[in-house]
């Protein structure tokens, strides 16, 4: 047997000896060749920071039942795969996943890693912590999001990504090109979704790829080669998907097999590689290999991508190689092209006939305010972070910043994710909010300390805030001052100029005085807290505090202060001390119909006529600017579009598409169509317009703007109609189609109509798009813009412009009327993939009821041509509202005791009118990161559209600047070097000079900065290391 088992092994061996090796080593080296078609091949993955599942489901890969993704497999295979073969390459995007998957390598990887990143075949595009969205996004949260991952990449690695890759976000702005892309330093932008009929056109044309000039104001300076993709940002047709489950045919190159087709894979390639050069301008063209949440085991797609460049470039006809988006970018400007000019943006956007993308630009509109709210916050936290000085232990802004940043994503602020992954987003908003408030508090009363102590390690003072202050719930406020306790009132206003604001408390005592940080007694007014809003408080408390509020206040407590810049001010509330010393209650004053045919309330220079029987605004009155205006203010709904069997698309979180709209009119029940409550800071006049929405309209004293708040839900869908509800304000302007909405909270975009097939009737609408001749299929969806700032129209003698508090969507349908999209409230999915309707609901005790907002919008009318200085300098107040903080107090020794006023900058000087602060910002190294931005546009305002000036030495006055070092925009490299580095791409038919205005250099000794208009300028700051004096 023994001999036998040693005979038989030996035949064995030898048989294996015998036979044929059928190992293939695949050249995979190849670069470009000039004269061939080269097809660069990008291997990506597109990993969205939550979705379907939360952020953190997706990176470990729970919740599996929803989507198999999990990032971490991605990113470790990723790894080995990159190793198994130099010549493959992979660009990572996400750094919120990278930087969760960072934390938890060994040095031994983490050095991998490096040498993978340093030797190209790793390399990070985009690079900030998600790809934020376009439409629903303010562009601070956009640098933040985008600055907190540039910085860590160059902590890390010490590269600067150089390439924009927006390939998923529904729809692209202006800013986006030229403040997100060249202002950052990218070489170029590539995105995935534009209108259906625009990409049409642009490959008949050969035009998917141009230079973008977003910036009118700063023109070709700040320009960028962009390029939209044949049809999205996933392989081409043909069959190239290679993830293990995937149905596309592999290369199967092993001829003792069966199904060896290396020819077929081949023609394959080469014939979608040809249909796509013939939409294409020069010989390089790019295959995006990958989609959402591939590569989870790469050597899937890597072993199918060495065929095929090797079999590929043996057949000849076409030149395949492993590359990169930056490596095509430096392809493209090698040839020298000229380029076709983009201007303006990519919005609306629309993936087929009847489908537009314009419903989320308001859908959750509570987490959309949620997360504008938080980025306020986060600005006037990081100031008084530095002011105190940043802790790396203690309580910090970090935990905020994360959260902020993954909320701007495009599956996030959007509102077109599932209802638990948007839970998820508020939970982590939350906790970064608690976090920060500890500092801020700790911040403010470290600043208001006795200025005799030293130091502020541990201020004895306690100040609380009230996050829920916007539904009159303040338990810091409600306190009893019957027994001889003083109100504390700490108002932060963290713009750079000088603020007057009225502020709005819940009280519970109705004998009360309010003083100033002087002493000096101030007009105050108690206003009545209305039924609608009690209700709404005790509902919402109940729901997201966990228990009911042990009181209901009265009163609202309203009184005007004065903020210094970057600074803050003390107001003393105290129980009456004497007679007549109190604040002066509103008069009420209830109107039936019929009784009086109108009211006027206003006391300064703007008045409003209400019409008692109609129960509506009927004239606007500004006897400063001579102004008089019929206006109308009114509410109506559109049903969302059920789906059938001719066309099956519905109204959903992403789509917006109306099937008729229907007046919202008052209800019968409610007998006193106007409360009008009058007092000497404020006047206002209350409507129930039916059960599920309340308005106040708002003047207060010494303010030329119209104030509206509004509480809109639950909205009614027992008659299972989904509903989309709005709001109109017209005038008797002759707009002539045209009206303008912001990008991002920047630059103002013409909207209008000038030419455009039309295949549905309706009103006089805009239906134009200034890139190609538009064939109109939904008049109202697709004349809907995104508004972050606000929107306004004009006629030869008259600006009417609309501010708003939180990302919505708007238009003009009607000449001379603006409708703003408030709320939406659906009952089917519009299958683009959430399979989710968009029903949110509150809940208390398991019952649950339909989402109710509160908000606010603002209006004016101003004479032509000077309505931007409003808008853009209460704009800024909209977005960095006064931070309150209280404290209780026993006895009168407050001021006495504490710092009662404070600047943080020279006492003499403020900012601009023109400049705001946009960061302040004490970085990990001690080192300052500041922003500072022009507001305005060329050509906006005669006076205010001009180089201004910001003196540092005045900003920082207690401070020695020994060094000032202009970068780019998200801080990770010295403008210099980039500007050196910069492509200058070349434009058809450009032959005009262009005179662009820029700031410029900083001299050392008078460190004075230079902005022009619409520029932003960052700067890193190195003080002498000496303590700051308070």
């Amino acid at each position: 047997m023994g001999i036998l088992h040693v005979f038989f092994c030996l035949v064995l061996f030898a048989g294996i000896l015998c036979t044929e090796s059928n190992f293939i080593a695949y050249n995979t080296s190849q670069s470009i060749v000039p004269g061939k078609l080269n097809v660069h091949l990008v291997p990506h993955t597109h990993d969205d920071v939550g979705w379907l599942k939360t952020v953190d489901q997706y990176y470990v890969g729970s919740n599996n039942s929803i989507q198999g993704a999990c990032v971490q497999n991605v990113l470790d295979s990723m790894v080995s795969a990159l190793l198994a073969d130099k010549n493959r390459k992979f660009i990572y995007v996400e750094q919120a996943f990278f930087q969760r998957w960072w934390r938890d390598q060994s040095e031994t990887v983490q050095d991998v890693v490096k040498r993978l990143v340093s030797s190209g075949q790793l390399e990070f595009i985009n690079g900030g912590m998600c790809m934020h969205d376009e439409a629903a996004t303010h562009y601070i949260d956009m640098i933040d999001q985008t600055t907190l991952g540039h910085r860590f990449i160059k902590k890390e690695f010490g590269v600067v990504p150089r390439i924009g890759w927006q390939i998923d976000p529904f729809g692209h702005s202006a800013v986006q090109a030229y403040l997100l892309g060249a202002e950052v330093g990218f070489d170029s932008l590539f995105f995935g979704r534009i209108d259906y009929q625009d990409r049409a056109k642009r490959k008949n044309e050969k035009s998917l790829e141009v230079v973008w000039q977003g910036s009118k104001s700063l023109g070709s300076s700040a320009q960028i080669f962009a390029g939209a993709f044949p049809e999205n940002y996933e392989p081409p047709p043909g069959g190239f998907y290679f993830e293990v489950n995937d149905a596309s045919p592999i290369v199967q190159d092993d001829i003792n097999l069966f199904d060896y087709n290396v020819q077929d894979r081949v023609n394959d390639f080469v014939a979608a590689a040809v249909s796509q050069a013939n939409i294409t301008r020069t010989n390089h063209i790019m295959w995006t290999m990958g989609t959402d949440f591939k590569y989870q085991y790469a050597h899937t797609w890597f072993r199918q991508m060495d065929k095929l460049i090797h079999y590929v470039n043996k057949d000849g006809r076409v030149n395949a190689l492993y590359s990169t988006p930056s490596i095509y970018t430096d392809a493209k400007y090698a040839r020298d092209e000229s380029w076709p000019i983009k201007t303006e943006d990519f919005f609306p956007y629309a993936d087929r006939a009847n489908a537009y993308w314009t419903g989320y630009f308001t859908s959750r509109p509570a987490l959309k305010r949620y997360v504008r709210l938080m980025s306020g916050y986060y600005l006037a936290a990081r100031q008084l972070e530095f002011f105190k000085g940043r802790s790396n232990y203690g309580p910090n802004t970090d935990s905020l910043a994360d959260a902020l940043a993954i909320a701007q994503h495009h599956d996030a602020v959007t509102g077109t994710e599932k209802q638990h992954v948007a839970n998820d987003y508020a939970k982590r908003l939350s906790i970064g909010y608690t976090k920060a408030e500890e500092l801020v508090a700790s911040s403010l009363a470290c600043l208001a300390q006795s200025a005799s102590d030293t130091g502020c390690g541990n201020p004895t003072m306690k100040l609380q805030q009230c996050p829920l202050l916007n539904i009159s719930y303040c338990p810091a406020s409600e306190a009893d001052l019957s027994q001889g306790q003083n109100l504390i009132v700490l108002a932060y206003n963290a713009l750079g100029w000088k603020r007057d604001d009225v502020v709005q408390i819940p009280v519970i005592n109705e004998d009360v005085t309010v003083h100033d940080f002087e002493g000096r007694e101030i007009e105050s007014q108690l206003l009545p807290l209305a039924t609608a809003y009690v209700g709404l408080r005790n509902y919402h408390v109940r729901a997201y505090v966990g228990r009911s509020p042990t009181q209901t206040p009265k009163y609202l407590l309203a009184f005007k202060v004065s903020v210094p810049p970057l600074g803050f001010s003390t107001y003393t509330i105290s129980s009456m001390k004497k007679p007549g010393a109190s604040s002066i209650r509103s008069s009420l004053y209830q109107f039936q119909s019929g009784e009086k045919s109108s009211v006027e309330v206003g006391q300064g220079n703007l008045k409003l006529t209400f019409s008692i029987d109609h129960g509506k605004i009927t004239n606007y009155v500004n006897s400063r600017s001579l102004i008089e205006e019929p206006v109308e203010q009114s509410y109506s709904y559109y049903s969302g579009f059920k789906g059938n069997d001719k066309d099956t698309q519905n109204s959903g979180a992403y789509i917006f598409r109306p099937n008729g709209t229907f007046p919202v009119k008052p209800d019968e029940q409610f007998q006193v169509p106007l409360t009008v409550m009058r007092g000497p800071v404020i006047e206002e006049v209350h409507q129930h317009i039916n059960p599920w929405i309340y308005q106040i309209t708002r003047l207060q004293k010494g303010k030329e703007h119209v104030e509206v708040e509004f509480i809109v839900g639950p909205i009614p869908i027992d008659d299972g109609v989904g509903k989309e509800v709005v709001t109109q304000v017209t005038t008797t302007m002759d707009t002539n189609k045209a009206f303008y909405t912001d990008s991002n909270g920047r630059d103002f975009i013409k909207r209008d109509q000038q030419s455009g097939t039309m295949i549905t009737r309706g009103p006089k609408i805009r239906d134009y798009r200034t890139d190609w001749d538009l064939e109109v299929n939904q008049p109202v969806a697709g004349n809907y813009y995104p508004i972050n700032l606000g929107i306004y129209m004009q006629d030869n003698q008259t600006e009417f412009s609309i501010l708003v508090d939180r990302s919505i969507g708007g238009t003009s349908t009607v000449d001379g009327q603006i409708e703003l999209m408030l709320h939406r409230r659906l009952l089917l999915d519009d299958s683009r993939g959430v399979a989710e309707a968009l029903n949110e609901t509150v809940c208390v005790h398991n019952k649950c009821t339909g989402l109710t907002i509160q908000g606010k919008f603002y209006y004016r009318f101003d004479p032509l041509g000077e309505g931007a200085k409003w808008r853009r300098t209460v704009g800024q107040e909209i977005y960095s509202p006064l931070l309150l903080a209280f404290a209780e107090q026993d006895g009168d020794n407050w001021m006495n005791s504490h710092v009662a006023s404070f600047s943080g900058i020279d006492s003499s000087y403020s900012l601009p009118d023109n400049v705001a602060l946009v960061t302040l910002q004490e970085l990990d190294d001690g080192k300052v990161l500041l922003r500072l931005a022009h507001l305005f546009e060329i050509g906006e305002d005669r006076d205010l559209s001009v180089l201004t000036r910001v003196e540092l030495k005045k900003l920082f006055p207690k401070q020695k600047i020994s060094k000032v070092t202009e970068t780019n925009l998200s801080a990770n490299q010295e403008r210099t070097e980039m500007e050196k580095k910069r492509l200058v791409w070349k434009v058809e038919g450009s032959s005009r000079e262009e005179k662009i205005v820029r700031g410029g250099p900083v001299d050392p000794a008078k460190l004075v900065i230079e902005l022009a208009p619409m520029e932003i300028r960052t700067f890193v700051i190195d003080f002498n290391p000496v303590s700051m004096v308070m």
